[in-house]
């Protein structure tokens, strides 16, 4: 029961952030990032909505009886962490002058998280025909 509530209110949360860090992006970062920066910043956001959402679906329909399910909830949490905070990291630090490197190598890795929920998320579809 606690792996539902937890994917949940991830989710919520997720959610809620993208909606506040989009507006900040929109607003208040306009005038302070480059343009590639505040795609990038937006590219962050689109992503961590993309999981809030699918986190809620998730949180809503698995029964977590299946250590598969966690994995892939596990890896969507994880993956949007990396892949969207270390994004809106590199675009704020760069905006101040003191771009953080050591998240260069962070934004990916959480993408690889990403790519390895959804493929596990394609593959409990197709394991009982298996």
């Amino acid at each position: 029961m606690e792996t539902i509530l937890l994917t949940q209110f991830v989710g919520g949360l997720y959610g809620l952030l993208a909606v506040v860090f989009g507006a900040f992006g929109a607003h208040a970062l306009k005038k302070k990032l480059t343009p590639d920066q505040l795609q990038s910043f937006e590219t962050g956001v689109r992503y961590q909505m993309y999981h809030a959402i699918v986190l809620l679906v998730l949180g809503y329909n698995f029964g977590f009886e299946q250590p598969l399910e966690r994995y892939i909830v596990n890896c969507f949490i994880f993956g949007t962490l990396l892949f969207s905070f270390s994004i809106y990291g590199l675009c704020l630090s760069a905006a101040k002058g003191k771009k953080l490197r050591f998240l260069g190598p962070v934004t990916p890795l959480g993408g690889l998280l990403l790519v390895i929920g959804w493929a596990l998320l394609l593959y409990s579809f197709i394991a009982p025909m298996l």
